[in-house]
């Protein structure tokens, strides 16, 4: 395989649940890594994660690109507003979201592991 890929993340992220790079892409493919996760998210108004990540064994950054979007943490809420707008979270934080409003957001999370997928 061709080590560059040139894509689109509106057209590649849906493949994956917005996921555009990490340990479930093909071995080979640039975009395979176990040290990082890139995902696109796109989300329409009201939109939730279907459950809490609980045991959290990454850590994580998650930028609103455009909309309106809510982080939840056991102790805590943060509402992204304007673009650019970010969060940092640890290993060990539980957490949920949801989209106030339409939103894109980019986050990044590492070392990019299994095991995380609602069903």
């Amino acid at each position: 395989m061709s080590e560059i890929y040139v894509g689109s993340a509106d057209i590649d992220a849906p493949k994956e649940r917005g996921w555009l790079l990490g340990h479930f892409m093909p071995p080979g493919d640039p975009r395979h890594s176990p040290e990082v996760e890139v995902k696109w998210g796109h989300h329409p108004r009201d939109d939730r994660r279907a459950e809490w990540v609980r045991g959290e064994h990454r850590t994580a950054v998650l930028f609103l690109i455009s909309g309106r979007f809510t982080l939840e943490f056991p102790d805590r809420r943060v509402t992204l507003a304007n673009p650019g707008d970010y969060v940092v979270w640890g290993k060990g934080v539980d957490h949920s979201w949801h989209a106030e409003e339409e939103s894109i957001v980019l986050t990044v999370r590492w070392p990019s592991v299994p095991g995380y997928k609602v069903p």
